[in-house]
């Protein structure tokens, strides 16, 4: 008997396993691939080790604007890929370290779930039974692919977001069903490397939820970079490499070497026995309270299995959170300062409210936004470049409700809008923090001043 299982070592579930290590707790967790989950191994760690690459290689191609120059400048898309792959080989080392440092006893193997009694959960992997006191479900998602005519035919012409990490060439041109972050990264990553990228996306405007205005902005610069886009297109067939889709009443096709499904994802509940403990579902994952709790005690979900935010970082909190309330802290999850970033080249990030969200849920708000140009150290680093902070006021306590940033690097200054969010930090509050100077998270102040 163990206090904790968990099945899936993730986000959510390498993080829970090793803060209930810490504390204390017995930990078995099972996982049937490698160490780190999608995340470390076919999502946010590899892509950004390759935009960083493209990022660094397009740097040196523009580097005349900063007064160095270099003959010959190219890249090697092999060395690419081999660097990502030890990249991620040497961080799944890490949590397995982490892993045996906590005395965590990690299983390699398909765990199947048998159902749960008074004494426990018990669990089978490779013929041999184990019995937790509480168990924890966070198995994650996989992509989602449309039963699109076609799509199957087409072969290895498709690609979702595990395969195209795995290309040994470079294609030459490259159609990308959705453009949402996943498919917009990918899109930033080849169209820096000279691929030709096509974007089809059913909404009107890509990134989905983000601010509108800076999806708007993040698509126009790279509309000039070369990138095309098909908005408000619905893809109704696949023919070979042919992508066929409805626009405007018209049907219009265009064709890609490579064809990348980014429609999104969905949560895995199928495969490891759930259906034994009668865990209730919703809207397609696993339904939980604040407390990452299901209907089932002593059961747990977090992370993508919840299908509630697919992200690393809020899987790891819900994790987190499990484990404090099991080890007498008592803690909620909140999701009101979720930040998400989108790693293209400017980045974006956001957290909390947008005027849209704002609008539909009728909060009734106040706005200011600045080009990232007041930051000085923005003009010194960014020549030519283009950004923008826009910051969201709730009307009536004025506290901080929305921070959107395009602009580099978004991605390392969007974690103090967090921390404003979270402390519902006002407007006043706010114009009294020191910002280091000179930094570009000082337009966050700015805008704040704006107001």
């Amino acid at each position: 008997m163990v206090d904790l299982i968990i099945i899936g070592g993730g986000p959510a579930g390498y993080v829970a396993a090793e803060r209930a290590g810490h504390k204390g707790l017995s930990v078995v967790l099972f996982e049937k691939k490698a160490m780190g989950g999608v995340c470390l191994n076919e999502g946010c760690i590899p892509t950004k080790t390759m935009l960083y690459s493209a990022k660094t290689y397009e740097n040196a191609l523009h580097g005349d604007k900063y007064g160095i120059y270099g003959d010959n400048i190219r890249f090697d898309y092999g060395k690419i890929v081999a660097r990502k792959n030890k990249v991620v080989k040497k961080l799944v080392a890490g949590v397995e370290s982490k892993m045996k440092l906590h005395h965590v006893t990690v299983i390699k193997g398909e765990a199947m779930i048998q159902g749960r009694s008074p004494k426990g959960v018990e669990v089978i992997c490779e013929g041999e039974t184990y019995l937790g006191t509480n168990l924890l479900i966070c198995t994650g998602s996989e992509a989602f692919v449309p039963p699109i005519p076609g799509l199957a035919e087409a072969g290895d012409i498709i690609l979702t977001n595990r395969e195209i990490l795995e290309l040994k060439d470079q294609p030459k041109s490259l159609v990308v069903i959705g453009g949402g972050v996943i498919g917009m990264e990918f899109a930033s990553f080849y169209n820096s490397l000279g691929t030709k990228v096509t974007i089809v996306e059913m909404l009107p405007e890509i990134l989905g939820n983000n601010d509108f205005e800076i999806s708007a902005m993040l698509r126009d610069i790279y509309s000039k970079k070369g990138i095309e886009y098909n908005l408000n297109a619905k893809v109704v067939k696949i023919d070979g490499n042919k992508v066929i889709f409805e626009k405007d009443g018209k049907t219009e096709t265009i064709e890609g070497e490579k064809i990348l499904v980014s429609v999104g994802r969905r949560p895995i509940t199928k495969g490891f026995g759930l259906e034994n403990l009668n865990v209730e579902l919703f809207k397609g994952g696993i339904k939980t309270d604040e407390k990452m709790r299901t209907n089932v005690p002593n059961v747990f979900a977090a992370g993508d299995v919840t299908g509630f935010s697919l992200l690393a970082h809020t899987a790891s909190r819900e994790g987190e959170v499990v484990v404090n309330n099991l080890t007498g802290r008592s803690d909620v999850m909140r999701y009101n300062a979720i930040p998400g970033v989108v790693y293209t080249n400017p980045e974006v990030a956001g957290v909390g409210e947008t005027e849209e969200s704002a609008k539909a849920k009728g909060i009734a708000y106040k706005m200011a936004k600045l080009p990232m140009a007041y930051a000085g150290r923005f003009i010194a680093e960014n020549e030519g470049g283009s950004g923008l902070c826009k910051v969201l006021i709730g009307e009536k306590y004025g506290e901080v409700i929305g921070v959107h940033m395009l602009g580099n690097p978004s991605s390392e200054m969007i974690y103090g809008a967090c921390i404003a969010i979270e402390q519902e930090m006002t407007l006043a509050e706010m114009q009294e923090v020191v910002f280091p100077h000179p930094t570009v998270s000082e337009i966050f102040k700015e805008t704040i001043f704006s107001f």
